[in-house]
């Protein structure tokens, strides 16, 4: 699919740098601006196909659409397919968990709903779809869902509202649905798509930084690491290769445009490529910032309950991954 991109990158390293093919310097640098170019084609594509979708379920419909219904079970799967489609950082968790419990959505349903979204989105997607083609992207779509459900459900199962924080709870004994009268803009298309191409550049420039920096470490370590060096620490056949991986990338923070490049060149030097997605998991889904916000509405034994659930949900996706794949 990219062989023409890869013929530019070979021809203007090693004949317009005159870099010797097969160099350190050469191959990292190679990896660079393949990487680069092909991420920011598929970047810009599917940021716009997802700001197309995300224009007619913004945020405010999203929440009718799964209140006003009775869905018996089906809205731990919406709730995870919404997170996908719209757009979510951690600065965004607390109006947004405040927003979809006063909208009367249960608590599963808002943490799956949470869950999902930064770990599928358009950024991993298109990073995703360049690096590791579609069906791995296509497997890891689907499990980032399925996790999203999974974790949901146990945390809505194990009854948790009697530890949101104190002002969770009055917020919630005065609460007023502010959507009731809620209409949805009436635009067509074509005027939609000024908003949407904007929107687009605007998350293409937002995480620019973090996919330079991210390809830039995955060329040196592509070109400066041999080949099965991690290999001896983390393989398949080591029972405790992927909770290592998991807790290690918990504390640490960074998005998928961030992990991603380094990730690529984790697999391409030994480790399995389960342990290596649930590393990703754990950085993009369980970051430090975001614990920090949700404090605000969760006390610290509910904090740690979520954390640990998404956690084990993600180990025991790890492993899964290194089955099918």
């Amino acid at each position: 699919m990219f062989d023409w991109l890869q013929h530019i990158a070979d021809w203007l390293i090693y004949s317009v740098f005159g870099l010797t093919h097969g160099s350190k310097i050469g191959d990292a640098l190679n990896f660079f601006v393949f990487d680069t170019i092909k991420i920011f084609i598929l970047l810009g594509f599917i940021t716009i196909l997802m700001g197309i979708i995300n224009s007619y379920f913004p945020i405010d419909r999203v929440r009718n659409f799964l209140t006003k219904r009775k869905w018996y079970g089906l809205d731990y799967f919406l709730a995870s397919f919404f997170g996908t489609i719209t757009p979510f950082c951690s600065c965004s968790s607390v109006p947004l968990f405040i927003g979809f419990v006063k909208g009367g959505i249960p608590l599963g349903v808002t943490l799956a709903f949470l869950i999902s979204s930064p770990l599928v989105d358009a950024v991993s997607v298109a990073m995703f779809l360049g690096m590791f083609g579609w069906k791995v992207t296509i497997v890891y779509v689907v499990s980032g869902i399925v996790l999203s459900m999974t974790a949901g459900y146990i945390l809505g199962k194990m009854k948790l509202e009697h530890l949101l924080t104190d002002w969770v709870k009055k917020i919630l004994e005065n609460k007023q649905i502010a959507d009731e009268n809620y209409q949805e803009e009436k635009q067509t298309f074509v005027q939609r798509l000024p908003g949407i191409g904007k929107e687009a550049l605007g998350i293409v420039k937002g995480v620019s930084i973090y996919i330079l920096i991210g390809i830039a470490i995955g060329g040196l370590m592509h070109g400066f690491i041999p080949t099965g060096f991690f290999e001896q620490y983390i393989t398949k056949e080591n029972p405790f290769a992927v909770p290592i991986a998991t807790l290690v990338g918990v504390p640490m923070y960074s998005n998928a445009a961030g992990v991603l490049p380094i990730m690529q060149v984790l697999v391409q030097k030994g480790i399995p490529i389960g342990t290596a997605i649930a590393f990703m998991m754990a950085v993009v889904g369980l970051s430090i910032p975001e614990g920090l916000l949700l404090k605000k509405v969760m006390t610290t034994k509910m904090l740690l309950i979520f954390f640990g659930v998404v956690t084990a949900c993600i180990i025991i996706s790890g492993y899964l991954f290194n089955l099918i794949l």
